[in-house]
């Protein structure tokens, strides 16, 4: 079986995310599962091996393009110029290398050169200029792969909740909960649910908008206008699909435990209550692109970097995570 090539783009390196690719890729069995490529600097490696004691760390670096040492972690180097390594301190050199290892990293991905990418953090202040425009990377990789919707779907061992809107103000967030938009999100989770992670008739929540999931009116019509008709088109269609459910009670009853898959209105929603079951081992997962992203499911922790204090498990998980959805998306992988 020919291992899959993972790509790793190495994301700003003055937070956590060179330490804890560096100490996920140190597990023992990561190049037999799959062959790592990270997409930085050797420099950058170089430096936080020797903050996080891991100086037998090894890798290669790639000459030819797409020529990766199958049992070995690989490195691209994607900028030439020393950009100065400041551990915690925001920067817009430090923004300005993200870009350069996410552009080179997605572009192989597109071109087959790599069978998924997981992304470690980015600052979206830094990182932000005329050619990324985007809120985050789940916003890039939709318009990068030419897709017109995409699902950010938070992955764990024992739960998967996808969101209707994303990164968005509160105040923004009603007008963004339409039929269509609801609709469209949940054919991407049930998708998602069947093809990535292999549950031929998955069973899905969708969570209220409003509290009390508008209590039959009372609190805001969204519940009943909206969310309930699609609900229940789906269920027409013999879908297990049941909601809108009152997010509080839903989660403090643990009835996230009964579901394959949950649809939450807005971030906080859907991010909360995950996080604070899954922190440590969650996912951030791109359903409904050509290919697989992951990513952990936190940020670039300035306070932490270049302390040594970074937990490499969601980055781990991240990695996994990948690797479980390329082979189930191409259950025969042929020697090349």
């Amino acid at each position: 079986m020919n291992k899959p090539r993972i790509g790793i783009s190495l994301g700003d390196l003055n937070g956590i995310g060179p330490e804890v690719v560096i100490k996920a890729l140190a597990d023992s069995r990561v190049t037999n599962l799959f062959t790592p490529v990270i997409y930085g600097s050797s420099r950058v490696l170089s430096f936080y091996k020797k903050i996080v004691n891991l100086e037998e760390f090894n890798y290669s670096q790639v000459k030819t393009k797409g020529q990766f040492a199958a049992k070995s972690i690989n490195v691209v180097n994607c900028w030439e110029d020393q950009i100065e390594i400041i551990p915690g301190k925001a920067s817009t050199d430090s923004g300005r290398a993200a870009w350069l290892a996410l552009k080179t990293a997605t572009q192989e991905l597109k071109e087959g050169l790599l069978d998924a990418l997981v992304t470690a953090p980015i600052d979206k202040h830094t990182i932000h200029s005329n050619d990324f425009p985007y809120k985050g990377h789940t916003e890039f990789l939709t318009e990068f792969f030419g897709v017109k919707d995409s699902l950010m779907l938070m992955v764990s061992e024992t739960l998967r909740v996808g969101l209707v809107t994303g990164h968005i103000p509160i105040k923004d967030v009603a007008a963004q909960i339409t039929k269509e938009k609801v609709e469209t999100k949940l054919r991407l989770l049930e998708q998602s649910l069947k093809q990535d992670f292999g549950i031929s008739k998955p069973k899905m929540a969708v969570l209220g908008l409003n509290p009390h999931a508008g209590d039959n009116g009372l609190i805001g019509t969204e519940d009943d206008q909206i969310i309930k008709p699609v609900v229940q088109d789906f269920k027409n269609k013999g879908k297990l699909v049941f909601g809108p459910l009152p997010a509080d009670g839903f989660f403090a009853t643990s009835q996230h435990g009964r579901f394959d898959g949950i649809l939450a209105m807005y971030h906080d929603q859907g991010l909360v209550p995950f996080k604070s079951l899954a922190f440590d081992t969650g996912v951030n997962f791109t359903a409904g692109l050509p290919v697989v992203r992951t990513s952990p499911d936190h940020g670039t922790a300035y306070n932490l970097a270049g302390k040594n204090q970074a937990r490499e498990q969601s980055m781990l998980k991240a990695l996994f995570t990948a690797v479980d959805i390329v082979t189930s998306r191409l259950p025969q992988l042929t020697e090349k």
